[in-house]
């Protein structure tokens, strides 16, 4: 079986390219779990910086997850990332920039 041996300076490089990579994704996660597991419209366009037109938009379209279930129109969190997330065309429509604006 093959042994390698690092020196402290590539050591320090991986680590420091882990973290260059991971920090951002933990900072994103730790932004998300932060939200309420549903939004209202305005806590909605206040995040992601839409405005009334957009918003109405978004919330008419087929494949967005809000719900009308509990009254006024509600956007489950989770879901919404996940929406986001699901294609690129998602992302733009909706242009978040991090971090998030504090509910």
């Amino acid at each position: 079986m093959p042994n390698t041996t690092f020196s402290s300076e590539e050591i320090q490089t991986f680590a420091n390219e882990i973290k260059k990579q991971l920090v951002p994704i933990l900072v994103e996660e730790l932004k998300e779990s932060e939200l309420p597991p549903l939004l209202t419209r305005k806590q909605f366009m206040d995040i992601t910086g839409v405005g009334p037109t957009k918003c109405n938009e978004l919330f008419n379209r087929g494949d967005f997850p809000v719900t009308r279930e509990l009254g006024h129109p509600k956007v489950p969190t989770k879901m919404f990332f996940d929406w986001l997330y699901s294609s690129a065309q998602n992302a733009q429509e909706v242009r978040m920039k991090y971090p998030y604006s504090a509910i």
